[in-house]
């Protein structure tokens, strides 16, 4: 039975150059381990909150001073001594503590903060890898290793709005192992950007989650240069590399309009606009394809995907376990994009994926745009058997430091790649735009 008998805090920089912040938890044992928490930009209205200091003389006011003072004051006096069960204790009393539905009081960087680091040193008390005890925290038993979904071009929050969709991504489905997985994805990176310099004159330059971010015309252009660069790097699209697009729709859609590309689209225009690039590019995950507002249209749009494309939500779930019932209740999508800080606990994440699975949801657990050279994310993903992981691009450190933990999961542990040789999870098939999930 672990009991916390010390937590300390640091305010860090994230990969923006933003404060964050690192908790470190001590156990009665002597096992000790931190964890660094990320920080979203583009970012849903229904996610808990991050305290920040908001004195405008320093950081601009987003400093964490607060919410590290808050674990070194009020957390650890209701929590060192406390004897904790599990994981879902931890994380009550946590909750408890705050006592708000958005955990403002005391900050949901504060809270996660210390739900992550308590899980990471019980895995060290245990003498066992953080995603083996991952696992057994949600009963998981077929543990598997993510296949990832890489950031090639970015737009929208990410890039300062040069194209009004956030990310194109590739999606290496051919690959059977981690390590081929990532190698496909290089290649088809440095055509990318070896047609950036030709098309656009834009140098290796990337936004925030490393994607590159030349200065596309439209949302075409970047899909169709997509397509390009996994021709380039010698591969054929759809059947060796798949592509993803995170829409950020909510991030352009005011008074009930959708404004992309010059254009002003009511909800059923962008629905037909998406399911136009599912099909005349290999697309086969549509990430928040329409605001988070808009509910009574998502069903349309999940209809007209269906069985070609995920319908994968982000902004409109949070990794809320009742916007998720909704959603299954209303047919509104088939995919959860889990991102724990959004909800503020381990636990709440894992009741948010429970939902999900519980409808034959498929699973996508995803990193932040503020990310840390933590490399508890790919665990996580390992361990709680997510079908894919997103990080961000093959460059910056913060993103590479959790593909290199993947590489190291393979090698040591001789994990399964999802839907690869096994034959296993989700299977692509069926030519360029074809998904199957089951």
């Amino acid at each position: 039975m672990p009991t916390i008998t010390r937590l300390e805090a640091l305010e860090i920089l994230d990969s923006r150059g933003r404060p964050t912040i690192q908790v470190t938890c001590h156990l009665d044992g002597g096992a000790v381990a931190s964890a660094q928490v990320p920080s979203g930009a583009s970012t849903g209205s229904a996610e808990a909150l991050e305290l920040r200091d908001r004195d405008p003389s320093r950081h601009r006011g987003l400093g964490c001073r607060l919410a590290v003072a808050n674990v070194t004051g009020e957390i650890q006096a209701a929590l060192a001594g406390m004897d904790l069960e599990t994981q879902a204790d931890l994380d009550a009393a946590l909750i408890q503590l705050d006592g708000t539905p958005s955990k403002k009081r005391l900050g949901a960087n504060a809270i996660l903060g210390v739900s992550l680091a308590f899980c990471r040193a019980t895995a060290h008390a245990r003498g066992i890898p953080l995603f083996r005890h991952l696992a057994e925290v949600a009963g998981i038993t077929d543990v598997r290793l993510p296949r990832p979904t890489v950031n090639l071009f970015s737009g929208g929050k990410h890039a300062g709005g040069q194209v009004a969709i956030q990310d194109v991504l590739v999606v290496p489905v051919a690959a059977r192992t981690m390590d081929e997985a990532l190698a496909h994805v290089a290649e088809v990176f440095h055509a990318a950007a070896a047609l950036c310099s030709r098309k656009f004159g834009a140098r290796n330059l990337v936004a925030d989650e490393g994607g590159l971010a030349p200065a596309f015309p439209n949302a075409e252009s970047m899909l169709g240069s997509a397509v390009e660069a996994i021709q380039d790097a010698g591969f054929r699209p759809g059947e060796d590399i798949a592509m993803a697009v995170d829409v950020a729709s909510t991030h352009f859609f005011e008074n009930g309009r959708y404004h992309l590309d010059g254009s002003s689209l009511d909800s059923a225009g962008m629905i037909s606009l998406l399911d136009r690039w599912v099909t005349d590019y290999p697309v086969v995950s549509v990430e928040d394809g329409l605001s988070e507002d808009d509910w009574e249209n998502w069903p349309e749009l999940l209809r007209r995907l269906q069985g070609r494309a995920l319908v994968l939500g982000d902004d409109l779930l949070c990794t809320n376990p009742v916007r998720i019932g909704r959603a299954v209740t209303n047919s509104a999508a088939n995919a959860l994009l889990l991102k724990v800080n959004q909800v503020g606990t381990l636990s709440e994440s894992l009741a948010a994926l429970r939902a999900a699975r519980s409808a034959g949801w498929h699973l996508t657990i995803s990193a932040r745009s503020g990310e840390t050279e933590d490399d508890w994310l790919a665990d996580l993903a390992t361990g709680w058997a997510g079908d894919h992981i997103k990080i961000g691009s093959i460059t910056r450190s913060e993103r590479l430091a959790k593909y290199n933990r993947l590489l190291a999961i393979e090698q040591t542990e001789a994990l399964v790649l999802v839907g690869g040789a096994s034959g296993k999870g989700p299977r692509w098939a069926g030519g360029r735009t074809a998904c199957n999930l089951s």
